[in-house]
């Protein structure tokens, strides 16, 4: 007999028992009330094409969108694709430290959930369903000043959840003032001036869509009603869908930031809010390393490196660009954060190689929320933080002061 015809264990006919099949069945029945997403839906990417089939066209570009030809947010998602890191072996990880901390708050993860308006139009508890996620994952939820709930209302639903608030400074001063104390009376840890939307961008997508304020109903979204029936049931049968802190909202987005917020923000504001909050604050959409150093020596705790998702000045530099000569003029006296095209735990441990304090997300979670609601936001912060621990172990680093810039380089 030669060597190929003896007959081997593999190759014996087995009949299967009843206990060996079993633990390879898995005919879980879905969750109609809270469904979850399916295994397959692993990545932040995967969530974004959900996101895409579960709104309408009009919500999702609003979303996914960014200004002009927007190349500027694509270019802060092609500079992520072109990090290559340096690992160091034989450092025996078994285990690794994700804490971390945003001016002074504790985070088990080194990442906070940015702020985003209108957020009850990509799902319809909004707000309410990122802080809920936000709080059973202990991680920072940033309420927008155009967000869909008011400041004390969801601090009253959350009363022990990381929150912080962000502000823009509106024509009516006597409206930033008394916004001011409705946070400090809610009791949120700190402030996030932003202040890159001296005007509006120029979203064209929204333009095409005729993306207004609220909703229209109009023949186009009569047919997507059947494409989108859910979406459509529950904008129809809740309260309505508007500004918590405005109740006049006619138009697009952009009609209504020029509107209402100041083009005539400056240094004086800035000054102006450092005396009126005696918390910590972060001045999102810094984009000079320049202002950066200006804004650590008036007092500011942190800055947010962001261009605003590439949704406002087009052709802007991108954040992870911006790191380094900004930790050059500042060194450690303030936090330096980053948002804008972060996509993976891979891009979060770069840009702290790199020198950033943490990132803030938002476009992720939005998809999880337009994906699945609460559920869909609670897997995208699984998702960071899983990527994170077996990337920093696939490094050789046990926490995150162990990240530094030789581990990492730009092509």
């Amino acid at each position: 007999m030669s060597e190929e015809s003896k007959q081997t264990r593999f190759d014996r006919f087995n009949r299967p028992t009843f206990a060996e099949i079993l633990p390879m069945v898995d005919l879980k029945l879905p969750n109609l009330m809270a469904p979850e997403l399916p295994r397959s839906v692993a990545t932040i990417n995967d969530i974004r094409l959900r996101a895409s089939k579960m709104v309408p066209r009009s919500v999702f570009d609003y979303v996914d969108g960014s200004a002009g030809d927007e190349s500027t947010y694509k270019n802060s998602l092609e500079l992520f694709s072109r990090v290559r890191f340096t690992p160091r072996q034989l450092q025996g990880v078994e285990s690794v430290d994700l804490r971390t901390n945003f001016v002074g708050v504790e985070s088990p993860l080194p990442f906070a959930l940015a702020p985003t308006g209108f957020t009850r139009l990509m799902h319809h508890q909004g707000e309410l369903a990122v802080g809920r996620a936000a709080a059973k994952k202990e991680v920072i939820y940033t309420l927008s000043t155009m967000g869909t709930i008011a400041p004390g209302e969801l601090s009253s639903y959350l009363p022990h959840s990381k929150l912080f608030f962000q502000l823009y400074i509106w024509r009516d001063r006597s409206f930033t003032i008394d916004l001011l104390e409705q946070v400090r009376g809610a009791g949120y840890r700190a402030i996030m001036l932003t202040i890159d939307t001296a005007t509006a961008g120029l979203r064209y997508r929204d333009e095409r869509n005729g993306f207004a304020i609220p909703p229209k109903i109009t023949p186009k979204t009569i047919a997507d009603m059947a494409l989108h029936p859910r979406w459509w049931v529950n904008l129809l049968t809740r309260p309505p869908l508007e500004f918590a802190t405005l109740k006049s909202t006619d138009g697009t987005v952009s009609d209504l930031v020029r509107s209402v917020f100041d083009p005539r923000l400056n240094y004086d504001d800035l000054a102006f809010l450092r005396e009126s909050w005696d918390g910590p604050i972060i001045v999102k959409g810094v984009q000079s390393p320049n202002d950066a150093r200006v804004m650590a020596d008036m007092g500011v705790e942190a800055v947010l490196l962001s261009n605003h998702g590439g949704r406002q000045l087009d052709h802007s530099m991108e954040p992870l660009r911006l790191i380094e000569p900004t930790r050059d003029l500042v060194g450690d006296s303030i936090q330096v954060f980053l948002d804008g095209g972060v996509r993976s735990g891979s891009d979060i441990l770069a840009a702290m190689c790199l020198g950033a304090s943490g990132v803030f997300l938002g476009r992720p979670y939005l998809y999880g929320l337009m994906a699945n609601g609460q559920r869909g936001v609670e897997r995208v912060i699984d998702i960071f933080a899983k990527e994170l621990t077996v990337q920093m172990q696939l490094l050789g680093v046990s926490s995150l002061s162990q990240l530094n810039r030789e581990m990492v380089t730009l092509l």
